[in-house]
């Protein structure tokens, strides 16, 4: 598996736990890569930092394009996961919209339901054809 595949599992592992326990994503991934054997790659500490920081904006990009659909409602790691991906379509300027879809339906088909990765895929690629990156991350 590609470090950053491994590095995406990873913050959603980290992001779906500090979501359900109400804790801090970012204080959450420092704890848990002080305690692993095998260190966390850099960009698991970057996406985990920047779904953070931007959640506000990434969470309303998300209520704005799941036509019928309320974050709550998402299954959980349905929703950790678009807002990895999310993230990466709009905040990552090297990492191709494409791959950050297809890495998030590939964790979707891992982790959650059967009817998943079809919704994961219709969405990020509408809000990947809609919207735009913020012009301070752009360039």
């Amino acid at each position: 598996m590609p470090a950053r595949s491994k590095a995406r599992k990873r913050a959603l592992d980290v992001l779906f736990e500090a979501d359900q326990r109400g804790s801090d994503p970012v204080r959450t991934i420092a704890e848990r890569s002080a305690q692993a054997q095998v260190p966390f790659h850099e960009y698991a500490f970057t996406l985990v930092e920047g779904v953070t920081a931007n959640r506000a904006h990434i969470d309303s990009v998300l209520a704005a394009h799941a036509q019928g659909w309320t974050l709550e409602r998402m299954p959980a790691v349905d929703r950790v996961l678009l807002r990895i991906a999310v993230y990466e379509v709009l905040y990552v300027p090297d990492v191709p919209d494409g791959v950050a879809i297809s890495e998030a339906v590939g964790l979707a088909r891992e982790l959650s339901t059967d009817s998943s990765p079809g919704f994961v895929n219709g969405l990020l690629a509408k809000i990947a054809e809609v919207e735009a990156r913020p012009i301070d991350e752009v360039g």
